[in-house]
């Protein structure tokens, strides 16, 4: 089995949004003009982790099980196990360990070095949002960025 034995970092910094027709924001979100971005972590066979990897990892802690952590997430069991398998394959060691059914049926437990990787990203994503309230503050002090709109 080979492993990453190099990690690149991959951002989405996304402070122009083409609109080509006016979306409704999501229940409960407040727009709020500025900058937005996340973080993919690729390795050699492409992404290793991002958010919706380490949300799964943190379903798969909550719920002992992949099924119940992809049906939480609204996530095919398939495609959640695809994920399991590419960050287990790509890692120096698992994230996930399984157990295979039997009478009380299967399992899955996110291992040491998974709780690792959780804790790692988000404090990455912590960082990174922090940088983008910074570039932005610079940018507003330069007056590059647009004003929001006060149409309605």
């Amino acid at each position: 089995m080979k492993h990453a034995t190099s990690l690149d970092i991959r951002y989405s910094l996304l402070y122009i949004t083409p609109m080509h027709k006016k979306k409704k924001p999501q229940a409960g979100r407040k727009l709020v003009p500025g900058f937005r971005g996340r973080i993919w972590i690729d390795g050699t066979a492409g992404t290793f982790l991002g958010h919706g990897r380490v949300a799964l990892l943190e379903r798969i802690r909550e719920y002992g099980s992949i099924t119940k952590a992809a049906k939480a997430m609204e996530m095919s069991y398939r495609h959640a196990w695809d994920l399991v398998e590419s960050m287990n394959r790509q890692a120096e060691r698992p994230f996930v360990e399984l157990a295979t059914g039997g009478k009380g049926g299967g399992g899955a437990r996110v291992t040491e070095e998974g709780e690792r990787a959780i804790q790692l990203f988000w404090k990455f994503s912590e960082d990174f949002q922090t940088f983008l309230k910074q570039e932005q503050g610079r940018l507003n002090t330069h007056a590059v960025l647009a004003k929001p709109s006060t149409k309605k």
